[in-house]
């Protein structure tokens, strides 16, 4: 299993959302929050923006699924600007139910 963290721009939100639902990764956990990249904030005239709004969309998928997971991310929310955004993959080695207390090793579409 692997843990998607991608950090987007807010406005991309439904573009990216609608390719992960049309790869049939539906299970997302979405939070807005604040960062900045390389280009550390943004200039607008004399007013300097050090942290922007971004969203973070977090998933887990099998690692069958993670390429095209990645790359319906990637589509969505790419505008060929600065500030497009970042995705980090990391490995899952369990998971559990809350509901259950099941321990899960890989991930299975309820």
């Amino acid at each position: 299993m692997k843990l998607i963290r991608a950090v987007i721009r807010p406005e991309r939100e439904e573009a990216v959302m609608s390719r992960l639902e049309a790869a049939g990764l539906y299970a997302v956990t979405k939070m807005p929050v604040l960062g900045r990249g390389k280009q550390r904030g943004i200039q607008v005239g004399a007013v300097h923006y050090d942290l922007l709004s971004k969203l973070m969309l977090l998933l887990i998928v099998g690692d069958e699924e993670y390429p095209q997971a990645i790359a319906a991310i990637e589509q969505g929310a790419e505008t060929g600007h600065p500030g497009d955004g970042k995705i980090f993959v990391q490995e899952v080695s369990e998971s559990y139910t809350i509901r259950t207390g099941e321990k899960a090793t890989e991930v299975v579409a309820e």
